[in-house]
């Protein structure tokens, strides 16, 4: 079968490895982001995807607009069976999802219709869930709408974090997406509608939902923590010598010293909130 990969970061990139480890799945060309300044340096830097693709010579499109008719006639002339998109970090419009013959397929990290949206692993962990799963899905015009082709069960370990979380759904969700891919361009697998009813929904995280609220529970801050590094990060302010200056909160777990509400105690060499 031939197939277009639209992603972009490593996450993407580990689901495109494992297509192109396979004998009989064809990667005619990627679609990614553009290239961006990183670091203190602004070095311009391309996305994981890319890499990955011009390692193996395949073709790298970074289309400024998602919605050129160029770029969609490019794509036609590709022929493929279905277009695969994972972490792309855009918006398809209808005229692109028309393209393949068999669609566009989409990998997507939660039990749909559960946790639609950008982050759905970060809103498992913060809601203290104990399982999630992976969804082989069609996409449609609207977000994580289409009918599912399948779908697998993991369970949510009690100190999950969202990089242990990431490598389960990649170490599932690579074989699921290729073994799913086979079934339904080969005709033996048949996609079925998410029961709409139930849809929830999950936001894009910014930096702001990296600070710590103090009055919230012990457990909800501990989920916090594990959900949100490496990034946004989870922070406090905290005044050191008369001033306010942010500290990262990377790591914690739920002790066992007895504080009073709002007082922070060194004992050992650790701290207790």
């Amino acid at each position: 079968m031939k197939i277009v990969f639209f992603g972009t970061p490593q996450f993407s990139a580990e689901f495109l490895k494992a297509m192109l480890e396979t004998g009989d799945i064809e990667v005619a060309a990627v679609v990614t982001q553009q290239d961006e300044p990183v670091g203190r340096k602004h070095v311009l830097t391309p996305p994981p995807v890319k890499v990955l693709a011009q390692e193996h010579g395949i073709p790298v499109w970074q289309p400024q607009s998602m919605k050129n008719p160029a770029f969609h006639a490019t794509l036609r002339q590709y022929e493929a069976d279905a277009f695969v998109v994972i972490a792309f970090g855009r918006i398809l419009p209808q005229e692109l999802i028309d393209i393949p013959k068999h669609g566009v397929i989409n990998v997507h990290p939660s039990l749909l219709p559960k946790y639609r949206g950008p982050s759905p692993m970060h809103a498992a962990l913060l809601a203290g869930d104990s399982e999630t799963g992976v969804c082989v899905m069609q996409i449609d015009a609207q977000m994580d709408h289409g009918p599912v082709l399948s779908c697998e069960r993991m369970a949510i370990d009690p100190l999950e974090t969202i990089e242990s979380l990431t490598k389960k759904v990649v170490d599932v969700g690579a074989p699921q997406l290729i073994s799913s891919l086979r079934a339904f361009i080969g005709g033996v697998l048949t996609p079925i509608e998410q029961d709409h009813t139930q849809a929830t929904f999950c936001k894009l995280l910014s930096r702001e939902d990296g600070v710590i609220t103090w009055t919230d529970s012990a457990e909800v801050i501990e989920r916090k923590i594990r959900a949100l590094n490496p990034w946004p990060s989870t922070s406090t302010l905290w005044t050191r010598r008369g001033e306010d200056v942010k500290l990262k909160i990377l790591n914690a777990k739920i002790g066992t010293a007895v504080l009073a509400p709002g007082y922070a105690q060194t004992i050992g060499n650790q701290l207790y909130i």
